[in-house]
């Protein structure tokens, strides 16, 4: 038996990187995983490669920001698999560039799919959760959602809103005795693809004092940072999927409104 068998999981922004690795981890603890992103092709993928380790899985593309598209996964988690027990909301964009070079499309954006997203996943997952019998709610948040960073101030805002949402509706679920959990995950540097895609944004480019960007690359690599973390090296998607698996199974019951720290010890300074 699996540490969450007979569950059902539904993981945005799954086409790779922490989502892709959540939905892996907890089929192999025996979870049907519903798998959604924007990329389409990745959510594929990453059902593919479900079923072909065994598990259960179905893939959808999903704008988290669209409420209606919202509706209709979780409606479909409900046809395809009978009911819904978890929900990791993980998908995220980061833009790096300095608060006062930042246009108010880059901000809005950014808040749409990393609030917004966020609170739709809540708000139209969580009926189905507690009428499935209950469960669990993982909110993926980040170190930035705990102290700030120069060049990622709007980031910074969108995970700390997350952390905060995170712990105002655990105490709605527990004060209505909906019999769901909901916590908040905060991955340090994790070697994941969202550096890559991370947007270099502002009315200018960004500059390497504000965030460690080389002289003529377009993305971050990871583990230039993760050397200066006190356990000197970055993060695997699996060792935040581990966290995932923890809050999602029954061993975390008494846990709700809380923040799981995975970071290398980049908080405890």
């Amino acid at each position: 038996m699996g540490r969450v068998s007979g569950k059902v999981a539904l993981i945005t922004g799954a086409a790779s990187g922490i989502g892709r690795g959540a939905a892996l981890a907890l089929a192999a603890e025996g979870a049907k995983v519903v798998v959604t992103d924007v990329d389409e092709a990745g959510a594929k993928e990453t059902a593919a490669l479900v079923v072909k380790a065994g598990g259960a899985a179905s893939a959808h593309k999903q704008d988290v920001t669209d409420e209606g598209r919202w509706q209709e996964v979780v409606a479909a988690a409900k046809s395809e698999f009978g009911g819904l027990h978890i929900l990791v909301n993980n998908a995220g964009i980061a833009v790096g560039a300095s608060i006062f070079e930042m246009t108010h499309a880059e901000w809005s954006r950014q808040q749409a799919i990393n609030v917004d997203g966020v609170f739709f996943g809540v708000k139209h997952a969580i009926p189905l959760i507690a009428a499935s019998g209950g469960g669990s709610v993982i909110n993926i948040s980040s170190v930035a959602g705990l102290q700030g960073a120069p060049g990622l101030a709007g980031y910074c805002a969108t995970k700390g809103a997350v952390r905060l949402f995170t712990k105002a509706v655990a105490l709605e679920c527990a004060q209505a005795q909906m019999n769901v959990r909901v916590n908040s995950v905060h991955p340090g540097i994790i070697d994941t693809a969202i550096w890559q895609k991370m947007t270099p944004g502002g009315t200018s480019s960004v500059s390497s004092s504000v965030l460690p960007i080389a002289e003529g690359a377009n993305s971050i690599d990871p583990n230039a940072i993760a050397v200066a973390t006190p356990l000197g090296y970055a993060g695997l998607p699996a060792d935040i999927a581990a966290g995932i698996v923890f809050l999602a199974s029954d061993e975390s019951r008494y846990m709700t409104g809380t923040e799981l720290v995975i970071d290398g010890g980049m908080t405890a300074r």
